[in-house]
């Protein structure tokens, strides 16, 4: 077992790794920027080392300084949490290279489905459900038009390295193919340097439904049932829940046992979620795998009883996994508490937070790194706070979940939690009845 990890990641999930490493008696190493010099996680970890200025290209996003701060601490393991450069073949390899253990996927496994014109292709082969469409990258736009034709409009131009909606283009009928191609390449290359397009057939009324993962290497993995993360604005998530109140036994049964031959198929090492579009007939389809522990891990682990961080320890450290499906037994919802602020249409609200009162009670967690006197920096991801609740069915769970959010008191910066309040009370969400479309029409009251 490691005998100290270095968490290169800052916030709510650097704290959640420190939580569980003290729990299995593992030393940690917290690295920051200036601006969080003042974190919990900073606080709470066994030693902390400053990695450079605010700006995350400056200090999370710099490699060799992150390296550097795990050498000088004698840190035999990396967890990099998600986001930053937890998804990052070429930081897993340089981990690989100076004999430190990189918590998550290898540099091949990332490679290989990080790009998601690849890791459609190898879903193919694994024989796992895809989305009609193009077979790889479009190399020019005359074969964009004939795939299109192809396929059948409407279809959706994706940026083969995209992500948050970037390069992503809804287009209708044929004429409009054109500018949309255009576009969607030239804000690709902006985002990510690369202009690579792929198409797929666009799915209407689509759920976003995700089969969480976990492989060790003995090439064995297991599911831990569905989040339905379909509540989203501009591809953003907003909340979650589990189990998905448009799921049947049937289908998760086919899901589940998909996402494990996804896994499988390509010899997946750690935790992960194979990510996948449902139609309104109950058609799913392959659209991403994320190769790192999620935002919304939480309401999992309430479900079934999982430590989800703690099995990637074990799974770095070559302990093979349980091989058992889960199948949840309560129900769990997350709302995602921004520092924005939502009648004004989700602005970011960095500042200081002058009051702090957290809800609490039987089946409320939360998952956080700011407390009262905490200055938010404009710098980073507008998320604070996890807002994760527990009951026997879904109707207790969404009553919890008023209760709680009536509790939550963040005052001196704007937040979501109006937000989460009034989707609380919304007639279609209290039925269930949602898509990724669902934040098109909401307005805030």
């Amino acid at each position: 077992m490691f005998k100290k990890i270095l968490i290169a990641n800052r916030g709510e999930i650097a704290l959640r790794v420190i939580r569980t490493c003290k729990e299995m008696g593992i030393k940690t190493v917290a690295v920051y920027s200036k601006a969080d010099a003042e974190s919990l996680p900073v606080r709470f970890a066994d030693e902390a080392v400053c990695i450079g200025p605010a700006p995350s290209s400056e200090s999370y996003l710099k490699m060799d300084r992150i390296i550097a701060a795990a050498e000088i601490t004698n840190a035999d393991a990396i967890h990099p949490g998600y986001g930053f450069l937890s998804e990052n073949a070429k930081f897993s390899k340089l981990c690989e290279e100076h004999n430190i253990k990189f918590i998550g996927a290898t540099a091949e496994m990332i490679d290989q489905m990080g790009d998601k014109a690849n890791a459609k292709s190898t879903m193919i082969a694994a024989g796992v459900p895809c989305v009609p469409g193009s077979e790889g990258v479009i190399p020019d736009f005359e074969q964009c038009k004939k795939t299109a034709l192809e396929t059948g409009y409407p279809v959706m131009l994706k940026a083969s390295a995209g992500g948050g909606g970037k390069g992503m283009r809804a287009v209708w009928k044929e004429e409009d193919l054109k500018d949309a191609w255009d576009s969607a390449r030239h804000e690709s290359k902006a985002a990510f340097g690369n202009d690579d397009m792929y198409m797929e057939k666009l799915i209407e009324e689509p759920r976003h439904i995700e089969i969480q993962v976990v492989g060790d290497s003995f090439g064995k993995a297991c599911h831990l049932s569905e989040r339905d993360c379909s509540v989203q604005r501009r591809h953003q998530k907003l909340t979650e829940e589990t189990p998905s109140p448009f799921m049947t036994d049937e289908l998760r049964t086919e899901m589940g046992n998909a996402a494990v031959k996804a896994a499988e198929f390509i010899k997946y090492e750690g935790a992960g979620t194979v990510e996948f579009l449902v139609d309104k007939h109950r058609n799913f389809y392959f659209m991403e795998m994320n190769t790192r522990i999620q935002v919304e891990h939480p309401i999992t682990e309430e479900v079934v009883d999982y430590d989800l961080i703690r099995e990637q320890i074990l799974v770095a450290a070559g302990v093979p996994i349980s091989g058992n499906n889960y199948t949840p037994q309560l129900h769990s919802i997350e709302c995602r508490i921004n520092a924005e602020d939502p009648y004004n249409n989700f602005r970011p609200a960095p500042g200081k937070i002058t009051s702090y009162h957290a809800p609490g009670g039987h089946g409320v967690r939360i998952d956080t790194h700011v407390y009262a006197g905490y200055m938010i920096p404009p710098n980073y991801d507008s998320m604070i706070s996890k807002l994760i609740v527990t009951a026997q069915t879904r109707e207790e769970a969404i009553n919890k979940m008023k209760r709680a959010l009536d509790e939550y008191v963040i005052e001196g910066i704007k937040t979501t939690i109006p937000f989460h309040r009034q989707l609380m009370d919304h007639p279609d969400y209290v039925a269930g009845n949602y898509t990724t479309k669902f934040m098109e029409d909401f307005e805030m009251k």
